[in-house]
């Protein structure tokens, strides 16, 4: 965001208006602000997707998809509908896609309308994404001001061993 002082002579300040300043922050959101996370594109049927950056991968069988999305999200309306879903970890150059789904970048002409994307039965995927998961949604319930998705992992397909894309305090990071 920008905030625009129109005193002669001002400039355009990158500052956040609506941010809560650092010293009345939670203790909570400090912590996780210091928690490197990967940057993740969920979609599902109809098209809706939202990014994600509170995804983990269990092991088991069978394996399994944990993550904190929006209740309110079209992606959530989407998913619960269809019962499934497509999770596609992003790279550095998914920046701006990562903020279009996070609704922090514009989408004229709606979220798909630029890029190439692969049709899945999970969802649509990103074409040039490295890869991505399949998944059914298992359970969800409310977990802090978030809902807490589990899912069963049905299929993964891996492309390439490109470098993830990270959120670590408040902004993209990537692996040098």
């Amino acid at each position: 965001m920008f905030h625009v002082n129109h005193e002669p002579g001002a400039e355009i300040h990158h500052v956040d208006p609506f941010a809560v300043p650092a010293g009345q922050r939670s203790p909570a959101r400090r912590l996780r602000g210091r928690l490197a996370s990967p940057v993740t594109l969920w979609t599902a049927p109809g098209p809706a997707g939202l990014t994600v950056s509170s995804t983990l991968v269990a092991e088991g069988e069978p394996d399994r998809l944990l993550g904190l999305i929006d209740p309110e999200s079209d992606l959530w309306a989407a998913a619960e509908a269809a019962g499934r879903f497509a999770v596609a970890p992003l790279a550095p150059t998914h920046r701006q896609l990562a903020d279009r789904f996070a609704g922090l970048f514009p989408s004229p002409g709606g979220l798909f309308a630029t890029g190439t994307w692969t049709d899945t039965p999970y969802g649509p995927v990103p074409a040039d994404a490295g890869g991505w998961a399949g998944c059914r949604l298992d359970t969800a319930r409310e977990y802090g001001w978030a809902l807490l998705v589990e899912a069963i992992i049905e299929t993964v397909d891996l492309v390439d061993e490109s470098g993830p894309l990270l959120h670590y305090r408040g902004r993209y990071r990537e692996l040098v």
